[in-house]
């Protein structure tokens, strides 16, 4: 499976920093939740509408290992792509990347496993094909 990966840009803001000088670690999970949403956005500009309420995500497990700190001049970038993909459920991977003299460094990494919902019903549903193939095009 080659996974769709989309990059989203992330401002540092100075109330990310704490009193050591750098991003405080929940602030990563922020980070990969804000590219989740771009990522979604884009699989709409791809063809799929998304209807949140019967083909709905909920977020069932997160993980992060950091690597190295951010701080508040850093131009920062999160990776995103789907790296297991279930029947009801499917694992998004990120990458967060500083730029340290044009070069993308690694300051973490994590994984989250996401269940397909729908609200309405309040059940866990099949990963909606449309979805399926845009993620592994």
């Amino acid at each position: 499976m080659t996974p769709f990966k989309h990059k989203t840009q992330v401002q540092i803001r100075f109330k990310d920093i704490d009193m050591m000088g750098h991003v405080n670690n929940a602030n990563y999970i922020t980070y990969f939740e804000l590219a989740r949403l771009t990522y979604f956005e884009a699989l709409s500009e791809e063809g799929v509408k998304i209807d949140w309420v019967n083909e709905g995500v909920i977020l069932a497990k997160i993980e992060m290992e950091y690597k190295q700190p951010i701080l508040l001049t850093d131009k920062v970038f999160v990776y995103t792509w789907v790296s297991r993909l279930g029947s009801k459920s499917f694992d998004m991977s990120c990458t967060i990347v500083r730029v340290i003299n044009g070069v993308e460094v690694e300051a973490a990494k994590g994984l989250a496993v996401i269940v397909c919902f729908n609200y309405k019903t309040n059940e866990t549903i099949a990963v909606p094909e449309l979805w399926k193939a845009k993620m592994v095009s």
